[in-house]
């Protein structure tokens, strides 16, 4: 039988992806007055998966993960712009944010959505409800 399902690795990767890149898109909101405050980010998963994360390979984001290899695996690296676009040297645009903001919650939904499928899926197979 099936001791590990890809599709549930990659719902559970892009769930979190979006909750990581949601506390980025609310702390930059949250300093959006703060002088010297360079918005920070991190690709979009799309981009992170197709940078040659093989499915269902683990990622290690430190040396002590098990059955991980870091340094491998999606990039979730956090980048900040540098230029500050206010005179007091902030980059953060509440709109852009925003954008981002909706952009993460249909990631999430989008995982969710995935899972839930996946799930029922697999429950008819094996002839539940």
């Amino acid at each position: 039988m099936f001791t590990e399902l890809n599709v549930f690795k990659i719902a559970y990767s892009m769930a979190t992806h979006a909750g990581t890149r949601q506390a980025l898109v609310s702390q930059n909101i949250a300093n959006a007055d703060t002088p010297g405050y360079h918005a920070k980010d991190i690709k979009p998963f799309t981009e992170v998966f197709a940078a040659g994360a093989r499915p269902g390979s683990m990622i290690a984001t430190r040396d002590s993960h098990l059955n991980g290899s870091a340094g491998s695996g999606m990039d979730w690296a956090i980048t900040s712009s540098d230029a500050g676009s206010d005179p007091n040297d902030n980059s953060v645009s509440i709109e852009t944010e925003m954008l981002k903001g909706v952009e993460v919650a249909r990631q999430h939904k989008r995982a969710m959505a995935i899972y839930k499928s996946s799930m029922n899926i697999l429950r008819a197979s094996l002839g539940k409800p």
